[in-house]
C-alpha cells in the first residue's frame, strides 16, 4: 500500500467512524492525512502523514488558521466554502470532493472528506492522495 493512499472505501469509513476518539499516536499511525479544525478553522490536530504529504513540521501547525497560515491555496469556494457550509450545520454531515493542492514543488491530487459529528465544535478533514 502506498502511504497516504487508501485502497478501499471500507478503510476510509472505518477511519471516519472512529477518528474523533483516536489519540495522537493512533492518528500518527494512519496511512492518510488527518487534520482536525475548530469551527474557526484553527488546527486542533495534525497527524504525521499530513505533515509528510505537505512537507510541513507537524507540531508547529497546531493553533494556526488553516486557510490563512497553512494552506492559503484552499481559501476558495471549492474548499473553504464547503468547510464553512458544514461548520454552519450543528446537525453535522459529511462532504467528499477531489481537490488539487498547489505546492511550491508541484501539484498534488487528493480526495478530501470533511466530517462533522452532530453538535461537535470541530470538523475532521481526511486527506487521501489520488494515485501513487
Amino acid at each position: 500500500m502506498v502511504p497516504g493512499v487508501l485502497t478501499t472505501m471500507t478503510e476510509n469509513q472505518a477511519i471516519l467512524d472512529h477518528i474523533e476518539a483516536m489519540g495522537e499516536s493512533e492518528l500518527d499511525e494512519l496511512p492518510v492525512g488527518v487534520i482536525t479544525l475548530g469551527l474557526d478553522a484553527k488546527i486542533l490536530r495534525y497527524n504525521k502523514m499530513e505533515a509528510q504529504l505537505a512537507r510541513l513540521d507537524q507540531r508547529s501547525q497546531l493553533g494556526k488558521d488553516f486557510f490563512k497560515d497553512v494552506a492559503p491555496c484552499t481559501a476558495n469556494p471549492e474548499f473553504q466554502g464547503r468547510f464553512l457550509a458544514l461548520a454552519a450545520k450543528p446537525e453535522g454531515g459529511v462532504e467528499n470532493f477531489d481537490y488539487t493542492f498547489r505546492f511550491s514543488w508541484g501539484a498534488q491530487r487528493v480526495h478530501i472528506t470533511f466530517i462533522r459529528k452532530p453538535n461537535r465544535e470541530d470538523v475532521d478533514v481526511l486527506v487521501t492522495r489520488v494515485g501513487a
